[in-house]
Order: structure tokens, then sequence, then C-alpha cells
């Protein structure tokens, strides 16, 4: 049995002491993470939100505004274009480039900050990812063309960069919220973290506004982008410059909070194996305290006694392919992956209908350069209110009650049938209602799969590969969002007579829209896969540690396990 130590008072409480007279390393595991899952939710699950959820406002921030950019780079960068019609626009091909830049970034980021946080810890990686973001926003709010490389290079650069950033916070910030998240309010926890990226592409859309409309003068100057030189140019290459710079203002903010956050208790026990240190984490952070700092010689003789008869195996690459070449835990794998991907291929690709639904909504050019850029950043200011923002805050309210399963395949079967209706009845349905369509696609994107793939990789892996697995499922989404962008949107001007415009630049959208139709069919089955991971416990989950506390929603507490000497198995029919 551990020994009780000295020190403690009303400023600084001994927590080691707490579970000092628990002898099974095992028991005291548990007894410590139902502290964290058993919780009221608190304030220190808010800032724990907070803390997270800035990230993803700065990723959103920094995906959504490179669509409002490229049109003014084009304006700075593409002035002398030879080619009358094309003076004052960057090319499809610099265009797709950078934006797919990020994706690229974002997938290497995904896998190579997932593994890291499983082999190092969660809390020395977190804010490092937040640093690379910072650091490229800035450098391209800096960029300039050259004779030695051009503006497309430089920003496709330090794109990747900011990408393998912006990659890094999918694992880390899913995983931190779910692993210090209570049971009954996990789901929405996470889901509260991921809704901030409705909130950054809000004010991605706002900040251009209010720029637009800091240069109104200026850009009042000029009828069309091909005329917007002189002081037109001037200010709209300060504009794309300030819009991109803003994005580092809130990752600044949040640095030092995700540099400072606590390991989470679950690495600190399955990976680390530091029970003393593990449980004097859980009380510290409930009690709003850095970290716990337990007595180092108990630690010490923790680690050397006690750690080794812990149930849960240890982490390693031999452990990794044993355990996943399991059918029953490489299917959930195969399901987080395979819906991400299949959800990806869609999302990304159904950006490519932005034009159109602008025009829809009288939001759509101007007599001027002013109103062309201020009509297009209200108009996508419209289009996240009217479908993205109230799709993710209804996953919040409803996740940890209809669950996360039922919404992904709900949103799968739903997304399949509104492809289907755009695709097959486009020309028929008009402008309006391939509106009404687009707005009710976005609402069930973020009220379904968007929302759900990114919550249940949280969950449903085991500690000791919860990040890498995430990572990978992650990533796999991204490679889909890259074949959207670069294989499957350039066949909807397939047949496109030069210098059409309108519809007639885009004679094959429907059949795209027919093709991601097909995706999301796809999905439907890979969400078979996945579990049900509504109130329960991410022990249960992983299936690591048989007793483990089952929380009880109709009681709203946790099952206790009781005490055992005897080292004959738990089983947690026996005492659940």
């Amino acid at each position: 049995m551990a020994m009780r130590t000295a020190g403690g008072n009303s400023a600084f409480h001994n927590f080691h002491n707490d579970y000092a007279h628990i002898a099974d390393p095992n028991e005291r595991r548990r007894l410590a993470l139902a502290e964290v899952d058993k919780a009221p939710f608190g304030w220190y699950h808010i800032r724990a939100i907070i803390v997270a959820g800035i990230g993803f406002f700065t990723d959103a921030y920094d995906i959504f505004a490179i669509g409002l950019v490229t049109a003014m780079l084009g304006v700075v960068y593409w002035h002398d274009n030879p080619n009358p019609k094309k003076a004052g626009t960057i090319p499809d091909s610099s265009d797709t480039a950078i934006k797919v830049a990020t994706s690229g970034g974002t997938v290497i980021g995904q896998i190579g900050f997932g593994i890291l946080a499983d082999i190092v810890g969660r809390k020395k990686m977190y804010g490092l990812e937040l640093i690379l973001i910072i650091f490229a926003t800035l450098a391209q709010a800096l960029s300039s063309d050259s004779w030695a490389i051009s503006i497309t290079g430089i920003i496709i650069f330090w794109r990747v960069i900011m990408g393998v950033g912006i990659g890094g916070d999918y694992p880390l910030s899913s995983i931190i919220t779910s692993e210090f998240a209570t049971t009954r309010w996990r789901g929405a926890m996470m889901g509260a973290v991921f809704a901030m990226q409705g909130v950054g592409q809000f004010a991605a859309g706002i900040i251009a506004l209010i720029v637009v409309a800091g240069f109104k003068n200026s850009l009042s100057t000029a009828a069309t982008v091909a005329e917007c030189d002189g002081v037109c140019g001037v200010a709209v290459d300060k504009m794309w410059r300030v819009i991109i710079g803003f994005g580092a203002v809130p990752g600044v903010m949040a640095l030092y909070y995700r540099l400072t956050i606590p390991e989470t208790p679950r690495y600190t026990f399955d990976v680390a194996r530091d029970i003393v240190k593990g449980g004097s984490d859980v009380k510290a952070y409930m009690s709003g305290i850095h970290q716990g700092i337990p007595d180092e010689i108990s630690r010490a003789q923790a680690l050397r006694d006690q750690a080794p008869q812990l149930d849960i195996p240890k982490a390693g690459w031999r452990d990794f392919w044993d355990h996943y070449s399991q059918w029953k835990y490489g299917k959930i794998l195969l399901g987080t992956a395979g819906s991400w991907f299949f959800l990806d291929v869609a999302f990304y690709g159904l950006g490519l209908n932005n034009a159109v639904i602008l025009q829809a909504i009288g939001y759509s050019g101007g007599s001027n350069v002013y109103e062309t850029f201020y009509n297009t950043a209200v108009g996508n200011i419209i289009i996240v209110c009217a479908g993205a923002i109230p799709g993710y805050w209804v996953t919040v309210a409803t996740v940890d009650t209809i669950g996360r399963k039922p919404i992904q395949i709900a949103g799968f079967t739903i997304l399949t049938i509104l492809f289907c209706v755009i695709g097959f009845a486009y020309h028929e349905i008009g402008t309006n209602g391939l509106l009404a369509l687009y707005v009710v696609a976005q609402f069930f994107f973020n009220f379904g799969p968007n929302a759900t793939t990114f919550i249940v990789p949280g969950e449903c892996f085991p500690t000791r590969y919860r990040s890498t697995s995430h990572g990978i499922s992650a990533a796999t989404g991204k490679v889909g969002a890259i074949i959207a962008q670069v294989l499957i949107g350039p066949l909807r001007t397939r047949g496109a007579v030069a210098g059409a415009k309108g519809a007639a630049a885009s004679p094959w959208i429907n059949h795209v829209m027919e093709i991601y139709a097909l995706f999301m069919f796809c999905g439907i089955f890979t969400s078979l896969l996945i579990p049900e991971t509504k109130l329960k416990t991410l022990e249960q989950l992983a299936g690591e540690v048989p007793g483990t506390p089952e929380y009880d929603p109709v009681l709203s507490r946790h099952n206790v396990v009781p005490k055992h000497d005897s080292p004959e198995p738990r089983t947690p029919e026996k005492f659940v």
C-alpha cells in the first residue's frame, strides 16, 4: 500500500493522499478517471472548450478567407494579363493550387501531430501547431512577387506550412477535449469546439466586409477588376494582406493557454503509466490548478512497482498492428476514415457552386470593384449564417440525446437525396430551388457527418492510439477534399465554350453533383461500422479494462465497482 505523504494546506491540497490508501493501481486509475467522467459541468470544461475552440476558429478563418483573397490576388498580380478577358483575374490553375496547398499540408499535420501526441504526450505538442499557424499566417500577409519566385509559389509554400499546423489541431483539440470531458456532455463539448469553424467562417466574411468598406472610395474609382490600378490596386493589395494577417490574432490570444494546459490524466495513466501523477492531475484539473505536484519519492516507487501491474497494454508499433488487425477494432478505424473521406469529397466540392448561389441571391458582381467585393463578402456571410452555423449548433444541442451514429447516418441519407435532386433536376429547379437545396445541404452537412466524423474518432479508440487514429481518419478526409478540388472539380467545365459565363461556363456541373450523391451514399455504409459512443466512458468504448464503471443516465451517477483484493479478473456483468 502507498504511504501517505506530508504537506498540503488550505491553499494547496495534497492530491496524492486521496488515493494513497489504494494499493491496486488499476483501482486507483479507475477511481481517478471516474472523477473526470462523472464531474458536473463547470468552468474547467468551459475553459477547455474555449482553448480548443479558438484553434478551430483560426483554422476555419484561414481556410475560408483564402476564397475571398484569391480574387484580390488576381487584381494585384494579374492586372497586366495580355488577354483582356482575363485581366485582373487569377488563373484557375493558380487558384486551385493555392487552395489545395492547405489541404496537402493538413494531411501531413494530421498524421504527424497525431502520432507525436501519442508518443510524447498531448501537452508537449499542444500549442506547437498554433505557433506554426501564426507564423505562416503572418508570413503570407508579408509575401510579395519577385523575379525569382512568383506570388503563387510563395503563397503555396506558406499555406502548406500553415496547413501542417491546421492539421495538427484536428487530433489534438479533439482528443484533449474528449479526455477532459464529462461522459454526460462529452459530445456537446466536442461539438462546441468543432462549431467554432462556423464562427471562423463568419468572422472571415465580417473582416472582409469591414476592410472593403474601409477602402470604399479607392475601390469605387474602377468599374471592373481589369481597370483597378493606381489607388484602387494599392487598396486591394492592402486589403488581402489585412484579411490574411488578421487570422493570426485569435491564435496569439489562445497561445499561452494552449502551452500551459495540463496533460490529460488518461495519457498519464495509460501511456506514461504514471499512476501517482495521473491521480494528482485529475484533482488539480478539477480544482483549476495547472498541474498536480505529487510526492516525487512515492511517484518513483509507483513507477517502479505499480506501473507493471496495469492491465493496459504498452503502446508500440507491434501492439498497434495487433490491435487493429482484429476486425472488431480495425472496422472502427475503417468506418471513421472511410466516412470522413466520402464526406469531404462532397463537402469541399459543394464550394464549386458558390458562384451560382451568390448569383441566385443577388450578391454576384456589381457596377464597380467596391460593389463586387462588398457583395461577395455579404453573400458568403448569408450562406454561412443560413445553413452552416445553425447546423453546427443543432448538433451540439442533440448529439448527447440522439446519438452520433443516427445523426451521421441520417445526414448521409438526406445528403444523398439532396445531391440526387440537385444533379438530376439541375436545369429544372431554377436558381431559387438551387439556393434552397444548397442551404438545406449546408445544414445537414453540419447537423450530420461533418460534425460526427470529428467527434467519434476522438472517443472510440484506446487512449494509447487515440490521437494517431483520429489523425489517420482526418487525413483520409483531407485526401477526399484534394480529390474533389483537383480531379472532380475540373469536370464541371467539361464541354464549356471558351469565354462562356454563368451556367454555360459549367455545363457538366449537374453530373458532378450526381457523383457527389454517390459518395454520400457510400458514406451510409461506412457509418454502419462505427459504434454509438453516447453516454459511454472512453474506457468502455476502447474495451480496455473489464469492469470500467458505466454511466447511468437515469441516476446521473457511476456504478461503483467494489474493491478487490483477489487477482480474479473483473467483468462488467458482475458489477454493472
